[in-house]
């Protein structure tokens, strides 16, 4: 479930790329809060504390803005193409109590039958659980499924007060045997070799 990280976050003034690449040199990470119909707030966030906040998706933040606090999920974070370092994020403010959607993980568990294998079309749902307490994953168990299965979101092991946003049928994963490996010219070749070398013996 989601767990409540307080970070300290300042009034951003200034705007454009420029201003954006000196708040990065000075170790912070612009930011934008909206929702509720409000105006969004501009901040600037401490590089190496959000971007630890923001390991686990959904993450669940409470910002202190001038001695106001405002609780914000993140929606999405922007990351540099080389260094992967959080570059912008936006973040919508919720209140304790509020339903919210969010895509989850699929956890697998469990052991396909011998010799099947299981390929996992969704690695991703959309739920909707209150605020503070988002999971950080659904499970699907798929102990001795047999090949030709097709396991749905109905068998999606769902925690307490989350909801299913896509519907019941949908194929989460589908267990199969691999085909064998085709020879192809290689196994002919070889079939072709063989005479050759007997009738040269022969000789």
């Amino acid at each position: 479930m989601s767990d409540l990280v307080k970070i300290p976050a300042e009034l951003r003034s200034d705007f454009g790329k420029g201003a954006a690449r000196q708040a990065r040199r000075d170790h912070k990470i612009p930011a934008v809060v909206y929702g509720h119909g409000a105006e969004p707030i501009h901040v600037l966030l401490p590089s190496q504390q959000t971007t630890l906040a923001v390991r686990h998706s959904n993450a669940l933040l409470v910002l202190d803005v001038e001695g106001e606090e405002h609780m914000a999920l993140v929606k999405d974070i922007q990351r540099h193409a080389l260094k992967q370092t959080v570059d912008h994020l936006d973040l919508l403010t919720v209140r304790k109590g509020e339903k919210v959607t969010v895509d989850v993980s699929v956890h697998v568990e469990g052991e396909v039958a011998p010799g099947a294998v299981l390929d996992l079309e969704q690695f991703t749902v959309s739920v909707e659980a209150e605020a503070t307490h988002l999971p950080e994953s659904v499970t699907l168990n798929v102990e001795g499924r047999e090949a030709g299965d097709n396991i749905l979101a109905s068998e999606l092991a769902l925690p307490q007060g989350t909801s299913l946003l896509i519907d019941a049928d949908t194929v989460i994963a589908t267990v199969y045997v691999p085909a064998a490996a085709d020879l192809g010219d290689e196994g002919e070749a070889g079939s072709a070799e063989a005479p050759a070398a007997s009738a040269a013996s022969a000789e």
